[in-house]
């Protein structure tokens, strides 16, 4: 079987990448504890995507597997996400309930992050009729071989604990386990320039 094409995404792929994208989280512990009703998690998941990754696509950082069966969204070092919006959109459209444990994680988070200039993984996925076809290795291979030529780490946080054995085959290693209350669980992961 030939590896599927790796394609660099650009403004006008965001629809369609935030689809695979948000197909490949329909399932997702984090996403789906956030947005437990369908309509919810459709609605808002695409425009958490945007604040997490929309500066992938100016800065040919975004690629898709050929087809957008899935589609990665990086942050070269030195690109941040600016966390207000993440919060300010949470605040109104996460239920009340969950505030406390969502922003007690939320606030464990920048512990982790890298200081050093790192590529930040904001956001992979296969859709869920393509997983387990080695596409998610061939997309984050992709960018790993541009951290691996610059010398350069990489960082993520990973939403599913079903995926971190995938990350550890990649080279990153778990930093901690962020939880609290009955928040699923959020795994910070980091992987050392080579």
């Amino acid at each position: 079987m030939d590896s599927p094409a790796i394609k660099t995404a650009t403004v006008s792929d965001q629809a369609a990448v935030f689809d695979a994208l948000t197909l490949a989280f329909c399932a997702d512990p984090i996403m789906r504890w956030l947005y437990p009703h369908p309509s919810k998690f459709l609605k808002y998941f695409p425009e958490l995507m945007t604040h997490f990754g929309a500066k992938a696509f100016s800065d040919s950082t975004a690629h898709y597997v050929d087809g957008f069966a899935g589609a990665a969204l990086w942050l070269r070092p030195g690109v941040t996400v600016d966390s207000e919006p993440i919060a300010s959109l949470m605040q109104r459209t996460v239920e009340e309930k969950l505030h406390a444990d969502l922003f007690a994680v939320f606030s464990q988070m920048p512990e982790y992050h890298p200081h050093e200039p790192h590529w930040y993984l904001a956001a992979i996925g296969i859709e869920p009729a393509r997983q387990n076809q080695g596409q998610g290795a061939v997309l984050i291979e992709h960018a790993l071989r541009t951290c691996d030529r610059n010398h350069e780490s990489a960082y993520l946080e990973s939403s599913n604990p079903r995926n971190i054995s995938f990350y550890r085959k990649h080279g990153f290693e778990v930093l901690a386990t962020l939880q609290s209350g009955a928040s699923p669980p959020l795994t910070p992961m980091y992987r050392r320039a080579r």
